[in-house]
């Protein structure tokens, strides 16, 4: 009680001209660097990190709050208009947002997108203050072997969800995990498939995999597909676009409903507590849940406000919970985190569980910008700026998509600073084309791809501490629990398709 009491009394420091200068500039950054492909909040905030060393701490820790929130929520503005995430957080934001977009709806999937991401944002961060002892104790019980059973519930679950394409979900996230055995072995110092390429000794790199799965892909796609392109374009240059548009009905909120939003969120900030999960994950468990508690599934990837609704609630929560190991026990939960631990180490300040006790004072503040990030900037920011997201679909395609090709491969290169990379961006991206050509559902490919180290290290040490014993993923509780979670969604998913015959049968009717 006496942490939250600090917490709001730290609401006081924004009032400082200076501080909330700072603040609003992180948020408008990350935002900014979150939107165009290619370049994250995690490299704006690795550009920026060198002046830290000249801000007071609490300033600095601010700052990154407010730019961690607007790079999560920063994503799904081309995410939506142009079906390119601007984040990885976003990719199952576009599945129902481009499709509102290509309705002449843009302007309401954004609205739905703040609420979403303002709704998760506020409940992660307030969760955070309140819960964040205890969480990190919590989530301190899942050891190497549940690591690796929280890994394959991932891998496992969204593969089952792409309805009716399940082989080429499977082959495609194969793809990915085959492309991230690439390079160095994950417990020996020894090279793999790198195929006497010098350049492939450190591996695919995940930005150019990122960039060149949606943006790339992306580019090829519309370029095929010019004359639809052209009409959606002059259908939505058509519509008159007002601040007003972005701010959703009162029926169409109600319809989402309270326990969406709450229940995306608790996803989301349960994801982020686990290190190395991500908004990613926690956006697509979001989207998986509500689509399978859904009455009428089909609807979502058609423009579904729901979908949208869970995603950003769930990747914005993420932000709340990845500072709670980050915090309590100097575990990053992600690249911005990890980077927002090197500002606190910079600073002679060593996370630990004595942190929260003992230098409140200095954390407190961090959480009031979190927390203000989320319910005062992001719907500040989409009401001012809202209109200009939209108008990127009135640019011509020609010039809009070779300035995204060039900024997506600029991106590459400054996140690499590696030729080699970014012609695997290109490399990686015609790949994507021709799968998405043929109903390969990339996503799959990705998230293959991201989750594929981790589920290699976890799995074989999880057999090198059980002498080769794969019993051991059945008698650790906490494996346990996520095995008999991946059963629960397989039934769910894949056998008993809940309300296909009743929506099939209406339709008929």
């Amino acid at each position: 009680m006496e942490f939250i009491t600090l917490v709001a009394g730290s609401f006081t420091k924004l009032l400082d001209p200076l501080v909330l200068a700072y603040v609003v500039a992180g948020f408008i950054i990350g935002t900014i660097f979150s939107a165009i492909p290619g370049l994250t909040a995690t490299l704006a905030l690795a550009l920026l990190l060198p002046l830290t060393y000249s801000l007071d701490v609490t300033i600095a820790l601010m700052a990154c709050a407010s730019i961690y929130m607007a790079g999560m929520c920063g994503g799904s503005i081309t995410a939506t208009t142009i079906n390119i995430p601007g984040a990885p957080s976003s990719m199952m934001t576009a599945l129902d947002g481009y499709p509102l977009q290509k309705q002449g709806k843009g302007a309401l999937a954004l609205g739905h997108a703040a609420i979403g991401s303002m709704a998760g944002g506020a409940l992660g961060a307030m969760l955070l203050i309140g819960l964040a002892p205890v969480i990190a104790e919590a989530s301190l019980l899942v050891q190497t072997t549940g690591k690796f059973s929280l890994l394959a519930f991932a891998v496992i679950v969204i593969v089952i969800a792409q309805r009716g394409k399940m082989i080429k979900a499977a082959m495609a996230a194969c793809i990915g995990l085959m492309l991230a055995t690439i390079g160095l072995d994950a417990m020996e110092p020894v090279t793999r498939f790198t195929f006497g390429f010098g350049n492939l000794t450190a591996g695919i790199d995940l930005m150019p995999v990122i960039i060149g799965t949606f943006a790339v892909s992306e580019i090829l796609t519309q370029a095929g597909a010019a004359k639809e392109s052209r009409q959606t374009t002059e259908a939505i240059s058509k519509i008159k676009i007002r601040r007003r548009d972005f701010i959703p009905p009162l029926a169409s909120i109600r319809k989402i409903g309270i326990v969406c939003y709450v229940k995306s969120a608790l996803i989301g900030y349960s994801v982020g507590t686990l290190p190395g999960a991500g908004g990613s994950m926690g956006s697509f468990l979001a989207y998986v849940e509500t689509v399978r508690t859904s009455s009428n599934p089909e609807s979502f990837g058609k423009g579904n406000p729901k979908g949208i609704a869970a995603s950003e609630s769930a990747n914005n929560a993420v932000c709340g919970g990845a500072l709670v190991p980050m915090l309590t026990f100097g575990i990053p939960g992600d690249p911005i985190t990890a980077i927002m631990l090197g500002v606190l180490v910079i600073n002679g300040i060593q996370p630990g569980p004595q942190l929260m006790a003992g230098q409140a004072d200095l954390i407190a503040p961090v959480l009031a910008s979190l927390l203000f990030s989320a319910v005062i900037l992001i719907p500040l920011t989409l009401f001012l700026l809202g209109p200009y997201f939209i108008k990127i679909v009135s640019i011509r395609k020609d010039v809009l998509y070779g300035v995204i090709a060039l900024l997506a491969v600029v991106g590459s290169y400054v996140a690499t600073y590696s030729t080699f990379q970014m012609m695997m961006t290109l490399v990686l991206g015609v790949l994507a084309y021709y799968m998405r050509k043929h109903d390969f559902p990339v996503i799959t490919m990705l998230l293959g791809f991201i989750l594929g180290p981790n589920l290699e290290e976890f799995l074989r040490r999880s057999l090198a501490l059980s002498n080769g014993n794969p019993m051991t993923f059945f008698t650790s509780l906490d494996s346990l629990f996520f095995v008999v979670l991946t059963l629960v969604f397989v039934y769910f998913l894949a056998i008993k398709k809940p309300l296909r015959k009743p929506v099939g049968a209406a339709q008929s009717t």
